[in-house]
């Protein structure tokens, strides 16, 4: 929040004082080659206005990270103690040397603090300028953009430089250097005639046994069609009962336009949560969301992550967090929008409320090689923030196996994007982000990988320690130079867990769809947190928060958990991929969750995974 009172003399003061620093040696920030697949048009009109935001470093962020890992780890005496909005804050916050600095050069260019906004932390200063302005300030040019493939466009450039003098008070400045395409991750979009499609399984078909199910077995039709019945059956949570009391809350992200229709919700819970009819979730909008209730304007995207992770959870409260703003626009339309990536208007808006919902699932993501670095890595430490909050994020691990986002094979482009157009698996971002629960893909009963589950490894991210025993277990399975070169052995692994992803029957526009993807995998995965939530919450315990030290932990020393897939892979980039093999592979992590497991062990009082 601004605080007029503190900053305003001295925005002023630099005005009189820092003139000079319009006018002082530069230094290159950042440069990158021009991305491949995308064609420089024309200049950016020098008044269309571009959001430009301002990342101050943050120095104690690894004191931060530490706090984190030692409230995740199960066998830490601090697991569950997450921190306060205010200790995070605290812990993210910037020198005054920076802000001060910071606040001068702006005011040499005119812009004080009316002009600006900032982050609770002050790590993020976002001013909106016109293109001449952002031109003169970073001493660079804008061009429109254009990617080839779809005709979007982007107002970019390829390098930017700020003063000498604030080169360490400065981690970077966007929009310039990025070129991501942010896409929904589903795969297969079919209308079914929902007779013609129950009518392919004979009502007296037996059950499928699974041992490992609710009752030891899952009914037949679930190998045609995903149901909230089929999803508890499969992953052992018939019976369970979650409170719509206890304070557990479910959040859905939205993106792109995509509207989740209460109409079709309605339809769905008539179809497959009689229970849950005349019920609804609460809609936040930020930065220009909208929440189109046409009929006809319903998303998949949306109505598929709602009605499956509010079918699986009710009667737990949700919200559908509807985000404007997107990178490409279409270059005929030079409107004022915001161009940066949506992911942090998200960020910024969810880490200023006290209230955050404890469990948030994610079906978005870009190629990680299109995300200038610097840039992941600070959404990266957004992402920690939360989950020192005892917030546990789920993303879609991708659709393109170990390819980019594209599920069409003839569409993927596995060449990096820097200039050397080298063959090169490529994994997606944010699942990348060692601080989020990347979750791939399986499809029928008995479960196997889906062929398009995305997975492989990072090329900004180390591999943290708590996926060390698992990854490198799987890595000591390959034969020796599998892949060479394609893959980062030493990156952060992903994904992390599985669930279904195919054939799931939602309702579109007042009709029955048959949907799939790690779209659907991620609000499954993150429905089954929630009920471990819930089940902890009313137990007096607090949230899980962020998973993956206990993902891992719980895998190592109680592995039936999670149901360990072993057949399947995700082909892409011309190979056949990987394989699932037994247990963490890169097609379905650790597997798919056995609920009735995992909650006998994440009630218990201290949880010290050691003494199960």
């Amino acid at each position: 929040m601004r605080s007029l009172s503190v900053w305003v003399p001295v925005a002023l003061a630099a005005v009189v004082f820092a003139v000079p620093a319009k006018d002082c040696a530069h230094k290159v920030k950042e440069s990158v080659p021009p991305p491949r697949g995308w064609t420089k048009s024309a200049p950016a009109p020098a008044d269309h206005v571009i959001e430009l935001r301002i990342a101050l470093p943050q120095p104690k962020f690894s004191e931060l990270e530490k706090h984190l890992y030692e409230v995740s780890d199960p066998f830490h005496d601090r697991y569950g103690q997450h921190l306060s909005k205010e200790e995070v804050e605290s812990l993210v916050a910037p020198e005054a040397e920076s802000i001060h600095l910071v606040n001068e050069w702006l005011a040499s260019h005119g812009l004080i603090e009316d002009h600006l906004s900032r982050s609770p932390a002050k790590d993020w200063v976002t001013v909106k300028v016109p293109v001449s302005l952002a031109e003169e300030m970073l001493k660079t040019e804008y061009h429109v953009w254009t990617h080839d493939a779809t005709g979007d466009a982007v107002v970019r450039t390829t390098a930017y430089s700020i003063p000498e003098h604030l080169d360490s008070h400065v981690e970077l400045i966007q929009p310039t250097t990025m070129f991501s395409r942010m896409k929904s991750l589903k795969t297969s979009f079919r209308i079914n005639d929902a007779q013609e499609k129950t009518a392919l399984v004979p009502a007296d078909a037996p059950p499928i046994s699974v041992p490992s199910a609710s009752g030891g077995h899952v009914d037949a039709s679930c190998n045609q069609t995903i149901t909230i019945t089929c999803l508890l059956e499969l992953y052992n949570a018939v019976g369970f009962k979650p409170s719509a009391k206890n304070g557990n809350q479910i959040g859905i992200t939205g993106y792109l336009e995509q509207f989740a229709n209460k109409e079709d919700l309605q339809l769905f819970y008539a179809d497959q949560r009689p229970d849950a009819l005349n019920s609804s979730f609460k809609t936040i909008l930020i930065n220009g969301g909208l929440n189109n209730q046409t009929l006809s304007e319903a998303g998949a995207e949306a109505n598929l992550d709602t009605q499956f992770a509010y079918g699986l959870t009710f009667p737990t409260p949700g919200t559908f967090f509807s985000t404007g703003g997107r990178p490409p626009f279409k270059p005929d339309v030079l409107t004022p929008t915001n161009t940066n990536e949506p992911y942090l208007d998200w960020l910024d808006f969810v880490l200023a409320q006290k209230d955050i919902p404890q469990t948030i699932s994610t079906s978005y993501a870009d190629d990680e090689q299109t995300v200038p670095e610097s840039f992941a890595k600070r959404v990266c430490n957004g992402f920690a923030q939360l989950g020192a909050r005892g917030v546990s994020l789920m993303f879609s691990s991708g659709d393109g196996g170990v390819g980019d986002g594209e599920e069409d094979p003839a569409l993927q482009q596995c060449f990096t994007n820097d200039g050397r157009n080298a063959t090169r698996f490529v994994p997606l971002f944010p699942p990348a982000c060692p601080f989020v629960t990347a979750v791939g893909g399986t499809i029928h009963v008995p479960e196997t990988a889906v062929f398009f589950s995305g997975g492989g490894f990072s090329d900004v991210f180390p591999r943290p320690a708590y996926q060390e025993l698992a990854v490198t277990k799987f890595l000591d399975t390959l034969a020796p130079g599998t892949y060479k070169g394609l893959f980062n052995p030493n990156g952060r692994a992903i994904p992390d867990v599985a669930a279904q992803a195919d054939l799931f029957r939602i309702f579109l526009s007042g009709r029955p769809v048959s949907i799939g993807g790690t779209s659907a995998a991620a609000p499954t995965f993150s429905g089954i947190v929630s009920l471990l939530n819930s089940a902890r919450l009313s137990k007096g315990l607090p949230p899980l928060g962020f998973l993956n030290p206990l993902i891992y932990a719980i895998h190592a020393l109680e592995p039936t958990a999670f149901n360990d897939i072993t057949v399947g892979n995700n082909p892409g980039c011309g190979t056949p991929g990987f394989n699932a093999t037994k247990g963490w592979d890169p097609v379905t992590g650790v597997g798919t969750p056995n609920f009735g497991k995992l909650k006998d062990i994440v009630t218990l009082d201290l949880l010290h995974i050691a003494g199960l």
